[in-house]
């Protein structure tokens, strides 16, 4: 059995957290913005991994330095963000470092379209090692939006409030999104590699016969071959071609059914098989899917 301190503490309130990381309590409730050169690590609570309930968005600057992708490495001296979904485990800090993080509490978004819209930004699913680094003037804008965040939450309530403050966090997440597009278009060199790799994993994945006992491959499966997060490397892919990890995979699929349809005998339950479906009625209606003919059609069309 697990001994209690071994279990992530999990905070659901943003005044529990300030409280236990030795902060003043929030200005609001449900939003917060802290220094963490204020932050300090629990002493009375034993705990080593926590778990938020919160959106959070971390600016640190002691991300600074080299950052490798690939085989290269690319000098953003002034620190990137870091996103987070809720319900994610942290490990607990044993020092403080430097920065700015930003808490949003789900229920801050009610009622407003960014509720639902959040969910859509990938970046809040990228793992630690995916950040988001920034030239000089990417971060003039970032700390701009907010220190506005930051003053709107020191003035007095009023009627407009929230608006003003949803509408910040919105352009935060814009911004974010056109920063990491750019970081996608420096780096291409190395995501061209990172291409080929691709390339080669699916073609070993297949010609090892996998498929027969594994199924189709995952997204994930991919994403862990190239030592990247899903969401990541789908959003990295799009940028780059305009399709997804998952459409890189049904594409590679699509053209060893071909090859298998003109060039084999194989029934087409033999070749659906082979390619990783559990049933040849799937696979008939994926290749009709995306080819506008079904297996049948298409090996009568080359005979």
């Amino acid at each position: 059995m697990k001994k209690k301190g071994n279990l992530p503490r999990r905070f659901e309130s943003l005044s529990d957290l300030h409280r236990v990381f030795g902060l003043p309590q929030p200005m609001h409730p449900l939003v917060s913005i802290i220094n963490i050169e204020d932050v300090i690590p629990p002493m009375k609570e034993s705990f080593d991994s926590f778990i938020l309930n919160f959106y959070k968005i971390a600016y640190k600057s002691t991300l600074c330095g080299q950052a490798k992708y690939g085989q290269n490495y690319y000098d953003f001296g002034k620190g990137g963000l870091i996103f987070t979904a809720p319900n994610q485990v942290f490990e607990t800090p044993k020092s403080s470092g430097s920065g700015y993080v930003f808490f949003i509490h789900p229920d801050f978004l009610l009622t407003y379209p960014l509720a639902k819209k959040i969910k859509q930004y990938g970046f809040f699913s990228y793992g630690s090692n995916e950040a988001l680094y920034l030239a000089d003037h990417e971060k003039e804008i970032i700390m701009s939006v907010f220190n506005i965040i930051d003053t709107e939450l020191k003035s007095r309530v009023d009627a407009f409030s929230q608006d003003v403050v949803i509408s910040q966090i919105e352009l935060l997440l814009n911004y974010s999104n056109r920063f990491y597009n750019r970081q996608f278009i420096t780096h291409k060199a190395v995501y061209n590699d990172l291409l080929q790799k691709l390339e080669e994993v699916l073609d070993d994945y297949f010609r090892d016969s996998k498929p027969l006992n594994e199924g189709l491959p995952t997204v994930q499966y991919l994403a862990d071959q190239v030592h990247l997060s899903p969401s990541y490397l789908s959003d990295m892919l799009r940028s780059l071609t305009g399709q997804n990890a998952q459409q890189h995979i049904h594409n590679k699929v699509i053209a060893d059914a071909k090859e298998k349809l003109t060039t084999t005998e194989d029934s087409i339950t033999e070749i659906a098989y082979t390619l990783g479906f559990e049933h040849p009625q799937s696979f008939s209606k994926f290749f009709k899917t995306k080819t506008n003919s079904t297996p049948l059609e298409f090996r009568q069309s080359f005979t």
